[in-house]
């Protein structure tokens, strides 16, 4: 059985098929263009809440209630009401029988939704964090599937969301953990104007491949598509690309009927403005950061993430740690190297200080074998060359 490729995480169709360049340059011409649309927002403003719900039918708590049973966890689904009058699904999993120590706030990925969460919240609830992991709007279950909602409003819901979830757990540290677009979603949001007032954050291979690290014929053909063809929709089958090593999992990824397998180009188009926005927003990254990505990561290229880590601001380079896993893959804590991740992220939330216990963290606090010589590499020759002789 061959393997579902989806557009997890990254949109593989972002590598446009030569054909389908060709054929939307050509339809280009005879179009009359127009501009990529938004996703309509909520029309009754409304003060933001979190309230617990029934679940309907496929809609609820999507972790195994056997591994929550076995790990003393316990988990509820609930909608978050955005400021718009836009309700957002949540899961949310606690520890059952010790005292909580913190709060994360979860992103998932491009075309997953809070279900990426399934594995990662229980295990964290068990170590004491309390963890929110949310439908971002057109993904899951939040309205409007498969149309993107643009980057002020992803940002102003998670601001929104911080807010509720501090409000509701006052005194624990909040931390926000974002994975792949989830990851630009958060580096988006703490550099604007009016940031979410998180502690600290967790960056699992974020999609910061914006369009200065594209070819040029990529970039050109999304802005023809997106101008032209906003509603065509692609998929990343026949690329020969894996988001991971563990296979049953892209299976029932591939059988899940939360997770969009058909992506509207103008949904690519406002995920490469937002990955432009995270790279360009890396550069005044405010708070303590623990950044993770996997050596034989498919779907977001190494360079971008070299790129990112040089823009990060040095004066906070001490507040920030960096692990590069030999095994992990794109969906790092989905990975068959999974419980690996979780472990080191756990450790890092109880003690930002401590050793990860994978000993994956790079060594000086710069990856010089993915990245080459780092900024401080530079400093360090600029001021031997400076000393008297």
């Amino acid at each position: 059985m061959p393997i579902p490729v989806s557009d997890l995480g990254m949109p593989m169709a972002l590598r446009l098929p030569f054909r389908l360049m060709i054929a939307v340059c050509l339809t280009s011409l005879a179009a009359v263009a127009c501009v990529p649309s938004l996703a309509p927002v909520g029309t009754v403003p409304s003060e933001p809440s979190l309230s617990p719900a029934a679940p309907a039918p496929g809609r609820g708590v999507v972790a195994d209630p056997a591994v929550l049973r076995a790990l003393d966890v316990t988990a509820e689904h609930g909608r978050a009401l955005m400021p718009d009058g836009m309700a957002l699904p949540y899961d949310y999993y606690a520890p059952m029988h010790r005292p909580a120590t913190g709060v994360i706030v979860a992103l998932h990925g491009f075309n997953d939704y809070r279900g990426a969460y399934r594995l990662t919240g229980p295990a964290l609830a068990a170590t004491g964090q309390i963890l929110y992991a949310y439908d971002q709007r057109g993904f899951g279950d939040a309205p409007y599937p498969g149309r993107w909602s643009g980057i002020a409003r992803m940002t102003d819901d998670l601001r929104a969301m911080v807010a509720l979830v501090r409000d509701r757990h006052p005194g624990l540290a909040v931390t926000i953990l974002g994975h792949s677009m989830g990851g630009a979603v958060t580096l988006a949001a703490l550099s604007g104007e009016n940031p979410p007032r998180a502690d600290r954050v967790i960056l699992a291979a974020p999609a910061v491949w914006g369009r200065s690290t594209m070819p040029f014929y990529q970039t050109a053909a999304l802005w023809v598509g997106a101008h032209t063809l906003p509603w065509m929709t692609v998929t990343g089958r026949g690329l020969g690309k894996l988001a991971s090593d563990n296979l049953d999992m892209l299976r029932q990824l591939g059988r899940d009927p939360k997770v969009i397998k058909e992506t509207r180009i103008e949904a690519i188009w406002g995920l490469v403005n937002l990955m432009d926005a995270a790279l360009e927003s890396s550069a005044r990254l405010p708070v303590p950061a623990l950044i993770l990505y996997g050596d034989r990561d498919e779907i977001v290229p190494d360079a971008p993430i070299c790129r990112m880590l040089r823009r990060l601001p040095l004066d906070r380079a001490e507040s920030r740690r960096i692990a590069v896993y030999p095994e992990g893959w794109h969906m790092l804590m989905r990975d068959l190297n999974g419980p690996v991740v979780q472990r080191d992220i756990a450790r890092w939330l109880d003690d930002p200080a401590a050793p990860l216990p994978s000993g994956a963290e790079v060594a000086q606090g710069w990856p010089r074998d993915l990245c080459g010589p780092g900024p401080f590499d530079a400093l360090s020759a600029a001021s031997a060359a400076a000393r008297p002789r």
